[in-house]
């Protein structure tokens, strides 16, 4: 089941089971059940757009509900492998952001990407500032010049939320990062054996504050310790980057079929607080004033000058 394309031109519905920081809100954007008044008419197409299989059941309730007052209904997204076709800026991702091509060219066993949207294929570039595409830095150096031409153009902060591969991370990337004003920088570090290309990264990115540099961190993958975890946790830190925790769950299940003990809900919690995990660090390095060799926990973080850099964190 997937969401069939519509003309970037025509009124159209669209239906979200959950929000998130990404969800459009305009007018023809929905989140759940219909509301008394509704726009359109029975003919005007509806899209339930589901990005996670556990919110498949309760998206296909949903648009049960939509059913009573439309015609075409429709059900689909990431949730249901759907490839994704050309980008529509504000359609099912709201405005600012963009995707300038579909796929991955690696086969992660944790990720659904390359199964459900095959390999890497370039889209239209269209302007936005928050860039989702899954592996921009995969792609031909021509398409990743051109999506920086457009960058430059935004005349604005510049965010990567959608990741950066460090396997493909190069010297002239580093170039085209300081020709625009740059919001975060996401990387990612999901297995332990991911750390080295994660330190060839931090060397090619000195000089950009911590508060910049983010990175997604999967844990609890490939029988991986709580111990574990936390140390993977703590270098991804020492290496210069903001790390955002993120429990590991089977990309295909239909329910978060993983089931935690506290303490990985707890190790997750903090590790994807900023202002939780910079704290104890704040607190660390406190405590060293009073010790016979003082050492700060930022001094060997690239692009670092001290906690002013992460007063004010933005969380994702």
């Amino acid at each position: 089941m997937g969401l069939v394309q519509i003309s970037g031109s025509a009124p159209v519905i669209r239906v979200f089971p959950d929000r998130t920081r990404w969800t459009p809100d305009d007018e023809w954007a929905f989140v759940g059940h219909p509301p008394l008044f509704r726009p359109g008419d029975a003919q005007t197409p509806v899209m339930v757009s589901v990005a996670f299989t556990w919110l498949r059941k309760r998206a296909e309730e949903i648009a049960d509900s939509w059913r009573m007052f439309y015609r075409n209904v429709q059900v689909g997204g990431p949730a249901y492998d759907d490839p994704g076709g050309e980008f529509v800026p504000g359609r099912f991702l709201k405005n600012g952001c963009t995707i300038t091509s579909r796929g991955c060219p690696k086969k992660c066993g944790w990720c659904k990407v390359p199964f459900a949207e095959g390999d890497l294929r370039l889209l239209p570039i269209r302007p936005g500032y928050i860039v989702q595409d899954n592996n921009l830095l995969a792609c031909p150096e021509h398409h990743i010049r051109s999506v920086f031409d457009m960058l430059r153009d935004q005349k604005r902060a510049i965010y990567f939320n959608g990741g950066l591969d460090k396997h493909f991370f190069k010297p002239w990337h580093r170039e085209l990062f300081d020709s625009i004003l740059i919001g975060e920088l996401w990387f990612a570090c999901d297995v332990p054996g991911d750390l080295p290309h994660l330190k060839k990264a931090a060397s090619l990115l000195r000089g950009i504050p911590i508060d910049k540099l983010r990175c997604y961190t999967m844990i609890g993958y490939d029988g991986e310790t709580l111990a574990e975890a936390e140390t993977r946790l703590e270098r991804v830190l020492d290496l210069g980057f903001m790390p955002f925790c993120q429990l590991y769950q089977p990309p295909t299940a239909m329910t978060p079929s993983k089931i935690y003990a506290p303490e990985w809900k707890a190790v997750a919690r903090k590790w994807s607080r900023p202002a939780a995990y910079m704290g104890s660090r704040r607190g660390a390095s406190a405590a060293g004033e009073h010790s016979s060799e003082p050492r700060s926990p930022y001094r060997d973080l690239p692009g670092t000058t001290g906690k002013s850099q992460v007063d004010d964190p933005q969380v994702i």
